[in-house]
């Protein structure tokens, strides 16, 4: 299989995998997995674009901000089968649970929602929504590709070399520990540099931000944890998108 072949096969597997789309790819072997994740930032930015086009055309029909935020958040939760957005309450859940490794792991693999997962909902959508609504004219469809596709560079930082999986099966224990640590700081320096295109030092400082972020959440949870999950990896994409939002809309 030549180059070429394998990026567009990495490519298809990520729209798979990351998105509704209806994209056959068969079972992914753990080395197509590796290479979809470092295109999960580009799949993002297209989501992102989408959401802001919503925004964008419901502002002109003369909806409100909030509510136009909100229903783009609802379509980017909709576009991802909603999987960020439960590996995000559960990774809430799971930090907020006392005892070993092995039961914060059960409970985040229960499925129901604790009132860490309810108010860490309510926290980081209400950002992305609120923050989504005070964006005006083109910006709004530039800025939500930027800040969705920083929220998915993340998953490079979280599965990165040395980062062993939580547990066994699932997406996490697929991918974890098959990142270059050099891959997600590529991308969030790209994604700074057209941020501040975008909106000047905003662009950049929300980019920063989200890095931020998903460098606390990662080592965090591989403590916690004992290495990270599919559900981190959720967690990242929606804390990094609610800051580079934040920044943006502020």
């Amino acid at each position: 299989m030549s180059a070429d072949e394998r990026r567009a096969g990495a490519l298809g597997l990520a729209l798979s995998l990351l998105t509704v789309l209806p994209v056959r790819t068969g079972t992914p072997s753990p080395r197509a997995a590796a290479g979809a994740l470092r295109w999960a930032p580009l799949v993002g930015a297209g989501l992102g674009a989408v959401a802001g086009l919503l925004v964008w055309g419901l502002a002109a029909l003369g909806v409100p901000g909030l509510v136009a935020g909100l229903l783009a958040v609802g379509l980017l939760a909709l576009g991802t089968r909603g999987m960020h957005v439960d590996g995000l309450a559960d990774t809430a859940d799971g930090l907020g649970c006392f005892g070993p490794p092995e039961r914060a792991l059960a409970v985040m693999k229960d499925g129901g929602a604790g009132p860490f997962a309810v108010v860490t909902l309510l926290v980081v959508l209400g950002v992305q929504a609120g923050s989504l609504g005070a964006l005006t004219g083109w910006q709004v469809v530039a800025g939500t590709a930027i800040a969705v596709a920083s929220g998915r560079a993340g998953f490079c930082w979280v599965a990165r070399r040395g980062v062993p999986p939580a547990r066994p099966g699932g997406l996490g224990a697929l991918v974890a520990g098959s990142q270059p640590v050099w891959v997600a700081p590529v991308w969030w320096i790209v994604l700074a540099g057209t941020g501040f295109a975008v909106a000047g030092w905003r662009g950049p400082a929300g980019v920063a931000l989200a890095a931020v972020l998903v460098v606390v959440l990662s080592a965090h949870t591989a403590r916690r944890f004992g290495g990270m999950s599919g559900d981190v990896l959720g967690a990242a994409a929606e804390l990094g998108t609610a800051a580079v939002l934040l920044l943006l809309g502020a």
